[in-house]
């Protein structure tokens, strides 16, 4: 049974991080919204271009892997409801099990040195400034979504990441 896993929360709270400590204990392929807005942007296209078309082609490539039997951990903002669907059709046209995790850093001071004091490898993609980012409130992301602190240590979050893997689908009522 193959697993799409999927890391959400805001700007700098240690998606990237936790999502290469899952790929690195676990064989899986890990994608970034942010990796794919890079390359967009360096290709000419403008910010308000690339938010909706990365998340589709991070669906794609999910989908692709997913459909070859490898798992995918995709690592995304998720801050909206159509985003956060783009895995549950990802999941349901594969056939794949889905786990979405919400990642949470209830000290805001704590969050706030993350973001600003990370360094990410791009060169068209900004980072967000602190009063611009966004801190969506987990009970959003609805029932059945996993909420972790992402204030523990990474192995140990990337433990309970997979831990929590599904072993196989959710069973669906007939329609």
């Amino acid at each position: 049974m193959v697993r799409l896993i999927v890391l959400s929360g805001p700007p700098g709270i240690g998606k990237s991080t936790v999502a290469d400590a899952v790929a690195a204990l676990h064989p899986a392929v890990r994608l970034s919204i942010d990796d794919v807005e890079e390359a967009m942007r360096a290709c000419g296209l403008a910010a308000r271009q690339t938010g909706v078309a990365a998340y589709e082609v991070v669906r794609a490539a999910a989908e692709q892997n997913l459909a070859q039997g490898l798992d995918v951990v995709v690592d995304a903002v998720n801050d909206s409801e159509p985003a956060r669907g783009t895995w549950r059709r990802a999941a349901a046209a594969t056939g794949a099990a889905l786990l979405q995790i919400v990642l949470v850093i209830d000290d805001a001071a704590t969050h706030r040195t993350r973001l600003e004091g990370r360094t990410r490898p791009f060169v068209h993609l900004a980072e967000p400034a602190w009063d611009a980012v966004v801190v969506a409130r987990p009970d959003r992301w609805g029932p059945g979504v996993l909420r972790l602190d992402a204030a523990h240590p990474v192995e140990e979050l990337a433990r309970s990441v997979l831990a929590a893997v599904p072993s196989s689908p959710p069973s669906h009522p007939a329609a």
